[in-house]
């Protein structure tokens, strides 16, 4: 199902706005909320609302039948949430994280620009997997406080390449509330087929509703232009 894979993308895009803010600020240094856009190679695109505080992110896929991802960086682990289930997975290198076994082989600050309201710095940053299957650079706006309000990016590992760009809009900050980022009471604690399963049924169903109805291609807005990562990205690699 697209939206595991687009649930596990958006992760590793949020784990590596950290990592590569390897220059201060290491953390993002206030507690706030946002409404993220992400679009990816072949348009497309993926809206989710999440929040932020100390060493904890949640973010918010979908509608109330959506998934919502909380990674936890105190306790080392992330949670997947879906419907009355949940799965746990560890932040280690084998998930969707993997960005501890990077290295930032080039970093460089290219100028000072406003992006949705924010004065942000924005940095060229080239990394490496440290086992030399892959290589990841871009370009990232960010605050004084450490917030990634833009980023565009590429990743290349043997002959696969992705591009994708991210953005932050409706910026709030102020401290959230800590039940957001717990499990919520009532919860099951499935696997990862348990999981799969009840998201496949409630696909089905939207398909059917969708058809129904002559929906759209899901994630698609009307008007909404697809990004032309290629031609920002130009020269990031030296192709």
């Amino acid at each position: 199902m697209k939206l595991w894979y687009y649930a596990g993308m958006l992760t590793s895009v949020v784990l590596l706005s950290v990592t590569v803010s390897a220059t201060p600020p290491p953390e993002v240094q206030v507690d706030y909320s946002a409404d993220s856009t992400m679009e990816t190679e072949g348009g497309m695109t993926l809206k989710s609302r999440i929040y932020h505080t100390a060493d904890k992110d949640r973010m918010e896929m979908g509608a109330s039948d959506g998934m919502t991802t909380i990674i936890r960086k105190d306790k080392k682990v992330i949670w997947q949430l879906m419907g009355d289930m949940y799965m746990e997975m560890p932040m280690n290198d084998s998930n969707a994280s993997g960005m501890d076994a990077l290295e930032i082989i080039e970093q460089a600050e290219v100028g000072q620009e406003t992006v949705n309201g924010m004065k942000t710095t924005k940095s060229k940053v080239v990394a490496v997997k440290k086992d030399g299957s892959g290589k990841f650079g871009g370009f990232f706006w960010t605050t004084k406080e450490g917030i990634t309000v833009k980023m565009e990016m590429l990743s290349k590992e043997g002959d696969k390449k992705m591009r994708m760009a991210s953005e932050l809009t409706n910026i709030k900050l102020g401290k959230q509330d800590p039940a957001l980022f717990e499990i919520p009471a009532g919860y099951t604690k499935n696997d990862m087929g348990a999981m799969m399963g009840q998201m496949m049924m409630d696909g089905s169903q939207s398909q059917d509703r969708g058809r129904s109805r002559g929906a759209k291609k899901p994630g698609m807005e009307d008007g909404e232009p697809a990004v032309d990562i290629n031609k920002m990205m130009k020269g990031l690699f030296g192709k």
